[in-house]
């Protein structure tokens, strides 16, 4: 009797331990999946405040966009910028000559100039496609300096300014130039490059 009793305790101690280990794996587990959600929801709470900051790169690519000027009235825009090369005196006096292996720098850094006032809109992504009435571009020896002034004037009739039109040309143009230039002088500084004047739309006119 005494030992079929021993037997019975034995087994409702093994039988608690079983029950006691489940109990513990539950609990650990419970503690897991909690802390899981606790991190998730700390993780989904970062993501929400960096997308609403514009933070996230697909939150801010999607806030980029280009300006809807429909509602405005088509006036005449005109900008002028201009912007400096500094060449050393050797190389200067040969573009002035026109003897640069490459050909006639001057004339093909105006037609550049030109052509790159027509392709602003494929060069700036936002900027919106003009419809240009006309572009000009002087490139002249600076007095008393060793550089070359580049000087460019757009307009058109549009809804929006020709300012980034007006800058492409001098910026194409003085790389125009570096381009013809850079097989003999590689110290040339392109720079200065700014707006002289705008006028048109409801901004009104500026000037330098």
């Amino acid at each position: 009797m005494e030992m079929e009793m021993e037997k019975k305790k034995k087994k409702r101690k093994k039988k608690k331990g079983k029950k006691k280990g489940k109990e513990k794996q539950k609990g650990r587990k419970e503690m897991k999946l909690s802390r899981a959600k606790q991190n998730k929801g700390s993780q989904n709470k970062w993501q929400k405040e960096k997308l609403e900051k514009g933070g996230a790169g697909r939150n801010s690519i999607s806030r980029i966009h280009m300006v809807d000027v429909s509602p405005k009235r088509e006036t005449l825009r005109v900008a002028e910028a201009q912007g400096k090369i500094s060449l050393s005196p050797e190389t200067l006096r040969l573009i002035l000559e026109n003897k640069m292996p490459k050909g006639d720098v001057l004339t093909t850094a105006r037609l550049a100039g030109i052509q790159g006032a027509k392709r602003a809109s494929d060069l700036i992504p936002l900027c919106h496609p003009l419809r240009l009435t006309s572009i000009e571009v002087e490139i002249s020896p600076v007095a008393g300096e060793s550089s070359l002034l580049v000087s460019s004037r757009v307009s058109a009739l549009d809804r929006t300014g020709v300012e980034i039109e007006a800058l492409t040309a001098v910026a194409l143009a003085c790389l125009t130039i570096y381009d013809m230039v850079k097989a003999l002088d590689k110290r040339m500084i392109i720079g200065d490059i700014h707006l002289i004047s705008k006028s048109g739309g409801k901004s009104g006119p500026f000037k330098w």
